[in-house]
């Protein structure tokens, strides 16, 4: 069974940087889209940012300029940095496998979490 292992979260003050790492148990998933959701108490999941196999990107307009996703295939390691954290971006941040030509998740990781302290 693919798995997603997410680390890097944790307690960082607004303003600070953090960076989340995703490694999938299978290479063949680096021929796939992936990426990044986050969810909120209350609120639905929503789509942080995304990467395809050949390094096109897609973010959310409230990252837009923030956050950076990037991808080692070679490591089969997905990564988000993420800058000038705001309060409003504390969140369990979700890895993802995407179906292919789409930002629609087909996998998920147990999710890490990001907690921005004003």
């Amino acid at each position: 069974q693919v798995q997603l292992v997410e680390s890097g979260g944790g307690l960082v003050q607004a303003g600070g940087s953090l960076r989340l790492s995703c490694r999938a148990s299978e290479s063949i998933f680096m021929l796939y889209p992936m990426g990044w959701y986050r969810q909120t108490p209350g609120k639905q999941r929503e789509l942080v940012a995304g990467i395809t196999s050949g390094g096109t990107t897609n973010y959310a307009d409230l990252v837009k300029g923030r956050f950076t996703i990037s991808r080692d295939n070679a490591k089969n390691t997905v990564y988000l940095q993420m800058n000038s954290l705001k309060p409003e971006d504390t969140a369990v941040y979700y890895c993802n496998v995407f179906a292919r030509d789409t930002w629609y998740p087909i996998r998920w990781g147990q999710g890490t979490q990001v907690t921005v302290s004003s």
